[in-house]
C-alpha cells in the first residue's frame, strides 16, 4: 500500500468521523473510534503510550 493509499484512508475515515459525530467529545473517544476504524480497513495502528517520567 503507497502514501497515497494510507493518507486517503486515514483523511477518509477522520472526515467520516466528524460528519458523524462532530465535536464536543474527549480526544480519547476520537482516538478509540478512530483506531478500531482503521483496523477495520486494515491498518496496522498504534494508540498512544503513557509517557513515563522516569
Amino acid at each position: 500500500m503507497t502514501e497515497n493509499e494510507i493518507s486517503a484512508i486515514v483523511v477518509d475515515v477522520c472526515y467520516r468521523i466528524h460528519v458523524k459525530l462532530g465535536p464536543g467529545l474527549f480526544e480519547s473517544v476520537y482516538e478509540a473510534i478512530l483506531y478500531h476504524e482503521l483496523t477495520k480497513r486494515g491498518l496496522h495502528v498504534g494508540r498512544q503510550k503513557a509517557e513515563r517520567l522516569f
